[in-house]
């Protein structure tokens, strides 16, 4: 924790898509939001250091070449080792749809905890529902801005990419699929390793019965944690730390 989290505090980290990269010309631009934090924010100037990440997994050192009212170009000087590496776990964290501010923790903190993707999920019990697709592309906006953010704080070089939300009933696992659930279930032992792992978090009522044998019949692994009624957000975030230690990298 001390050695990463003081090199990714140390660097000025900026995101930048794929699209931004002139690797030819061996430039980045950075647009909008980006560019206004470098100078109003950060207030640097020309021949400044930077790093900037792609959220694909690539981060280059760079210096600031010039700055405009809605851009900033840097000359990129290196590519280097992200301030995070990525876990060797491909997890993908499907939740329950869960009230405002439980949700952008959830997502805050699962990106910090290193998963590869989030997924909203609409179940029976789940604590809102969307009015649309507008309402649910919305949503999905803020929460990949809330990704972003997290990634650039922690270090990493990658940025989740939260999924449109999907009918629990559509839902197939990736190689392994875990079904944390209050009841019927398991212990974690009894999970098969593996790197890639679909793992399911219910809203705060849980899943129906319906539900768990759904699961059950399309290979997921139902497993119960301990004897404590844990709130979905904390469920959620548990369960990307075990998984993590078991089959990633926080040992």
């Amino acid at each position: 924790m001390g050695g990463a989290d003081h090199l990714a505090m140390t660097r000025r980290r900026f995101h930048a898509p794929p699209a931004a990269f002139n690797l030819t010309d061996q430039t980045v631009t950075l647009a909008a939001d980006e560019a206004r934090h470098l100078r109003d924010v950060l207030r640097l100037k020309a021949s400044d250091e930077v790093y900037v990440f792609d959220g694909v997994g690539r981060e280059f050192r760079c210096t600031v070449i010039k700055i405009t009212r809605n851009t900033a170009e840097l000359r990129i000087e290196a590519e280097v080792e992200p301030a995070k590496p990525e876990s060797q776990l491909q997890l993908n964290l499907c939740v329950a749809l869960l009230k405002g501010e439980k949700f952008d923790l959830v997502v805050q903190k699962a990106t910090e905890l290193g998963v590869r993707r989030v997924t909203p999920l609409i179940t029976r019990y789940a604590d809102i529902h969307l009015r649309d697709q507008s309402d649910a592309a919305k949503r999905v906006a803020r929460w990949q801005r809330i990704a972003l953010e997290a990634a650039k704080q922690s270090g990493r070089a990658f940025v989740p990419e939260i999924s449109m939300p999907v009918a629990f009933d559509a839902l197939k696992p990736d190689s392994v699929g875990v079904m944390f659930s209050e009841r019927d279930g398991e212990s974690l032992e009894t999970l098969p390793p593996s790197d890639t792992i679909t793992a399911l978090i219910g809203s705060e009522g849980g899943w129906s019965d319906e539900e768990i044998e759904s699961a059950r019949a399309r290979d997921f692994h139902v497993i119960t944690l301990g004897g404590r009624i844990l709130r979905a957000e904390t469920a959620a975030i548990a369960v990307t730390v075990l998984l993590q230690n078991l089959f990633g990298d926080l040992k």
